[in-house]
């Protein structure tokens, strides 16, 4: 199915809500490991926090899911939620953060018009930390169109930029 007109271009995904099973555990994670500042609390059951004082970026809640388990592999769902960074900077800053905390990367891709970590949160929905590369740096086939690709992505050449 072909759309005649497309979405206005100035459109953007304005935040995600999370079901998770303990809120407490997920504030530790999105404010005390990644950073992001807790800007309103319903009670124990669900809280919205923001980068730079938006309203909120990501909505946690356990309205539906107050001790509940992750999906099981194999079904439908949030595949991740995609957080983007403004500056390589800032993007080695969370690597750090993560280090720090002791959570493990899932992965870490290179694609091509991003550098790109991979990690879950504590209840298991998926999570990608990226920066994206200038435009006029994204690869492209020789007819002009965007190619994206997936290469490891070297760490330590990320986190060696950090005192570069």
């Amino acid at each position: 199915m072909t759309n005649p007109r497309p979405i206005d271009p100035g459109v953007r995904i304005g935040h995600v809500h999370l079901k998770v099973a303990d809120l407490e555990r997920a504030l530790a994670f999105y404010c005390g490991v990644l950073g992001f500042e807790l800007m309103q609390r319903y009670g124990t059951q669900a809280a919205f926090v923001s980068a730079g004082g938006y309203h909120h970026h990501i909505g946690l809640n356990t309205w539906e899911s107050q001790g509940g388990s992750p999906p099981p592999p194999g079904t439908t769902g949030l595949y991740h939620v995609a957080i983007l960074y403004p500056t390589r900077a800032a993007l080695v800053d969370a690597l750090y953060r993560l280090v720090e905390a002791g959570i493990p990367l899932q992965g870490a891709s290179d694609h091509g018009v991003s550098e790109a970590l991979y990690l879950s949160d504590p209840d298991g929905n998926g999570i990608e930390l990226y920066v994206d590369r200038p435009l006029d740096q994204w690869p492209r086939t020789s007819e002009g169109e965007l190619q994206m690709v997936t290469r490891r992505l070297d760490l330590q050449n990320l986190l060696a930029s950090r005192t570069a």
